[in-house]
């Protein structure tokens, strides 16, 4: 039980009052909700609530009988319909909710906008609780956060009820799942972890995107200090935590938000602008001062409280248009005559400037699915002042073109080189996110066209794709060792395929990759910046074939990358290069430890002098079926050489690799370890394809997004 403060501190004092009216209390929970205290000597609770329409208030409880006139607030004077009072002898962990008559003499039981702790579901009380008194020991990762542009960021994205369950299909809890996931993350070479929604919800099919309780989180798997005792181990193990948050929209059910008082509170006034008819959600009111500061304090509470490293704010562009998945007769336009919602835009703004005031280096990202511009571009400019944006393009052109057939490939080659036409107009994070894996969509194992051997080097060269192309990185949890089935939302994930040899190589795959990408400046040092990236050729539609340069700031970082999607290999497949010498083999997503067919560019590769691709020389490289082959200039050090080949003429593997070569030892930390079974064999032989013309890649241009 928690300890009570010696005196009473929660009392809203008038600036208090004037701030949150002004939508500018941006730390509101320390005020409103239940807060453990002593008054005049008398341990208990006080209770303080917004509620402007209502008749009277009060708290219902187990030790009135659920009776809330036994327990009244009181409406504080001149405070714009703020009610409350101090309860003596209520303790930690009791069932609340306020009584609420409306004007109409309805009586309401409404649980607490500003609880810090709930009942179970399916149950619906709020509880007292308490954020105070965790020993925090994440002070090191913290006082080294930096800003995330020139840092490798690769999220992994997981629901944390069906990550991993036990036995019995119950849920570990917050503080279990710190000894099961932590390891699993590091291993698998992970720098952040994101939640899907833990802001308290009734129903567990809505994944979290249905709130009722924006400052409490979920006890579905625990207590809030349980919570803080998972990030704060992942920051002592050096990974980042982000949540995703959901401002955009509410739950309707009766003891949330909606209709609060008896009238529309939360949500605006107008159906048209208030209903989400697709989702049978309400929409914040956005232009009322007091939603204002309850949703930004709901932000600031998640990174101070809890020490969350950034936030994915859920469906941008449902909040940003007033059309959005609405029929002609279900909106209005605004008063410009446009389709934009100007109280969304500007709470966007004040949202992202209130965080980076408070937290200069967090990480706010927008999923946003439109053509939005300068989603990340700052308030004070005219943008939205997000510093990521989902590119929701990119994901959309890739999985299009990943799941046709081989022969559809050459016609559906633009759906690869246009993204790089707007890959520097916003700061994009990359996602394969939960969304494309559920509801009839497939896994991205069985997106993948072909044979079975065939969809494991396809979504081997997906993630080897993803990986290479600007922008930081997110994967949904499953798709790192092939879960074949779509995500089940109610189930853990199939981690008895690790049985299976193929599912086992293609774990260690993703880690490999993951381990490369951290030790490869070029992959994001300067990832924002068209000085990154450079196409050899942008232009062999007809071979399905790709080819371009990852820069850092130093020029012996950089890396040449080739990928293949078609099913048929090349012996002899030629490059232009802009310096003679040696090159090397760095990483090969055909490497037999990955279940590939073992075509790989031993020892050393000579550049030839000659013209190819515009460049004075070329070099001609094995490019195998479906892969991903990576190079790197000899002579200079390198931290990741080696990685695939182990051949007398390889360096020696870096300690990333290492880790990564070890990694499949580490995952029996999530699979039961059960008798292995044989692998499958790669099919098809590889065969000699004729070489295109040189050519001059077109220079992308920037431009929008999608």
């Amino acid at each position: 039980m928690a300890k009570y403060p010696k005196t009473g501190t929660t009392a809203l004092s008038q600036q208090d009052i004037y701030l949150f009216h002004e939508g500018t209390f941006f730390h509101s929970y320390r005020m409103f909700g239940a807060h453990l205290t002593t008054e005049k000597g008398h341990q208990g609770v006080r209770f303080t609530v917004w509620a402007p329409h209502a008749v009277s208030v009060g708290v219902a409880m187990d030790r009135n009988h659920w009776d809330g006139s036994r327990d009244p607030l009181e409406l504080i004077a001149d405070s714009g319909g703020i009610w409350s009072a101090f309860i003596e002898g209520v303790a930690y962990g009791d069932l609340y909710k306020y009584a609420i008559e409306s004007k109409s003499g309805e009586k309401l039981l409404k649980a607490d906008p500003y609880a810090v702790y709930a009942e179970v579901r399916p149950q619906t009380a709020s509880r007292v609780g308490s954020i105070e008194g965790y020993e925090w020991g994440d002070q090191a990762w913290r006082r080294k956060r930096r800003a995330p542009y020139a840092k490798p960021v690769n999220i992994y994205e997981l629901q944390l009820g069906t990550w991993r369950q036990k036995e019995d299909g119950t849920f570990y809890t917050y503080r279990e799942l710190a000894d099961l996931l932590i390891p699993y993350a590091k291993e698998m070479g992970y720098t952040h972890l994101e939640f899907m929604p833990l802001t308290e919800y009734p129903y567990d099919l809505s994944w979290g995107y249905q709130a009722t309780g924006y400052f409490a989180p979920t006890s579905r798997y625990g207590e809030a200090k349980d919570l803080m005792y998972l990030i704060d181990r992942c920051h002592q193990a050096d990974i980042g935590v982000l949540l995703d948050w959901v401002p955009g929209h509410f739950a309707k059910d009766a003891h949330g938000l909606r209709q609060f008082d008896g009238s529309p509170l939360y949500e605006y006034a107008d159906p048209m602008l208030a209903e989400k008819p697709g989702w049978g959600t309400l929409s914040f009111d956005f232009g009322k001062p007091e939603v204002q500061s309850f949703l930004i304090s709901s932000a600031l509470y998640w990174l101070e409280e809890f020490h969350f490293d950034g936030l994915r704010i859920d469906a941008v562009t449902s909040m940003l248009r007033l059309d959005f998945e609405k029929q002609r007769h279900q909106w209005q336009p605004n008063e410009h005559g446009g389709v934009e919602n100007v109280d969304a835009i500007e709470f966007l703004r004040q949202l992202n400037r209130t965080v980076f005031q408070y937290h200069p280096n967090a990480i706010m990202a927008a999923e946003e699915s439109s053509a939005w511009p300068q989603v990340t571009a700052p308030a004070h400019e005219g943008g939205l002042g997000f510093n990521y944006k989902w590119n929701m393009g990119w994901m959309n052109d890739t999985l299009k073109y990943v799941e046709s057939w081989f022969d559809e490939r050459p016609n559906l080659h633009n759906l690869l080189t246009f993204p790089l036409v707007y890959a520097h107009s916003e700061n994009f994070v990359l996602p394969l996110s939960h969304d494309e894996v559920v509801h009839g969509k497939k896994s991205l194992l069985d997106k993948m066209p072909g044979t079975y051997e065939e969809k494991f080097a396809g979504l081997r060269l997906l993630l080897g794709y993803q990986i290479t192309h600007p922008g930081k990185k997110l994967l949904f949890m499953g798709g790192e060792f092939g879960q074949f089935i779509e995500w089940k939302d109610e189930e853990q994930l199939d981690w008895i395929l690790l049985d299976y040899e193929a599912h086992r190589k293609m774990q260690a795959y993703t880690a490999a990759l993951n381990h490369f990408y951290l030790g490869e400046k070029a992959l994001w040092e300067i990832d924002h910046e068209w000085a990154g990236y450079d196409w050899i050729s942008a232009s062999d539609s007809n071979q399905s074939v790709i080819s371009f340069m990852r820069k850092g700031k130093k020029p012996g970082d950089t890396l040449m990358i080739l990928i293949n999607f078609r099913p048929i290999a090349y012996e002899d497949y030629r490059i232009g290069v802009d310096k003679p010498g040696a090159y090397q083999e760095v990483f090969n997503s055909d490497d037999l430890r990955f279940g590939g067919g073992g075509l790989l560019n031993e020892g050393t590769l000579r550049a030839e002098k000659g013209k190819w691709h515009d460049r004075d020389y070329n070099l001609a490289v094995k490019l195998p079926a479906l892969g991903m082959v990576i190079l790197k200039k000899s002579g200079r050090s390198s931290e990741t050489l080696g990685v695939t080949s182990r051949t007398k003429a390889s360096k020696p593997a870096s300690k990333a690799s290492q880790k990564a070569e070890s990694s499949v030892e580490s995952m029996e930390l999530v699979a039961p370890k059960t008798k292995k079974k044989s692998a499958a064999k790669s099919t098809g032989e590889a065969k000699a394809g004729q070489q295109p013309e040189a050519v001059t890649p077109t220079a992308a241009r920037k431009g929008k997004a999608k």
